[in-house]
């Protein structure tokens, strides 16, 4: 099993980083790094992930699990031109129906 670098701790602050996998919670740790990461997390992830998997993962995101000058950048920098804009709200309730 991988682990993430050290350095990524800070961006899953609220989650038990010890228990963290980089490819069971990738979506968690894409939807932190785009947010709060910097350079050098991006680069990790695009390099862990690859540039169409994240573009994937991002396309079935809502746009408000997102701060809005981030999915900017990021969708310039993957080529990302249509995203899903569901509020947060009806993914949680989507979720739980499918629970």
């Amino acid at each position: 099993m991988r682990k993430l670098p050290q350095n990524f701790k800070y961006l899953l602050w609220s989650y038990d980083f010890s228990k963290i996998e980089p490819d069971r919670d990738q979506e968690r740790i894409i939807i932190n790094t785009i947010n709060y990461g910097n350079w050098e997390h991006w680069k990790w992830i695009v390099k862990y992930y690859g540039k169409q998997k994240i573009k994937g993962i991002i396309r079935e995101i809502p746009a408000s699990e997102f701060r809005k000058r981030a999915l900017k950048l990021i969708s310039l920098i993957l080529g990302i031109k249509e995203m899903k804009y569901a509020t947060r709200g009806i993914k949680i309730r989507a979720e739980k129906n499918l629970s």
